[in-house]
Formats: structure tokens, C-alpha cells, sequence
């Protein structure tokens, strides 16, 4: 029985460490290849590359949603963040929520 235990926690250590790392990786991908499409200004919103649009279209935007707090809206114009998914064809759910953002209606 305690062999059982000590495997099943082996595998949830490893299942928490690949979705970490997952998400680290994601992280670090749109900073590389979206990150002049996600800033302020809010205007103009530009025509984000293909490989911006080939990376959110693999993310994990659940995980990456996570880390989305005030500090990191001083950085990200969440409206070009719609913009791009919505483009990219990844688009968010008007309603829904990326960390402390709400996604407009009309998006």
C-alpha cells in the first residue's frame, strides 16, 4: 500500500511539473512572438504575425490567464490581447475571465 502511495504521488508530481512547465513555456513563447501586439498603446492594434497567431493557437490560455493581475495589465493592453486570440481564430468567451480581466461582450 505504501508503494501505491509513493507512486501516485511520484505521478502527481510530475503531472503538476509538465503543466508548469507547460505554462512556462507558453509564457515565454508569447513574450518571443506577441509581445509588440499585446502592449500599450491601445491604438494602433496591429496585424499579429503568423508565428504570434501559431502560438496561441497551441497555448494553454487557461494556464497563461492565470498569471493576469494589475501589475501585468500595466504592461498588456488586454483589448489587444482580445484582438490578437480573436484574430489568431482562439478567441476568448465574451463573459468569461483571463485572471482579474473580464472579456467584453463585444468581443
Amino acid at each position: 500500500m505504501a508503494k501505491l502511495l509513493s507512486i501516485m504521488l511520484v505521478l502527481a508530481i510530475v503531472a503538476v511539473t509538465v503543466f508548469a512547465d507547460e505554462c512556462e513555456k507558453d509564457r515565454i513563447d508569447m513574450k518571443r512572438e506577441c509581445r509588440r501586439y499585446h502592449t500599450w498603446p491601445a491604438e494602433p492594434k496591429l496585424i499579429p504575425s503568423e508565428a504570434c497567431c501559431a502560438v496561441w493557437q497551441r497555448a494553454n490560455v487557461p494556464c497563461l490567464c492565470k498569471d493576469v493581475n494589475k501589475d501585468k495589465m500595466k504592461v498588456l493592453c488586454m483589448d489587444k490581447v482580445v484582438f490578437v486570440a480573436k484574430y489568431c481564430k482562439s478567441p476568448f468567451t465574451p463573459g468569461s475571465k483571463c485572471g482579474i480581466y473580464t472579456i467584453p461582450n463585444h468581443a
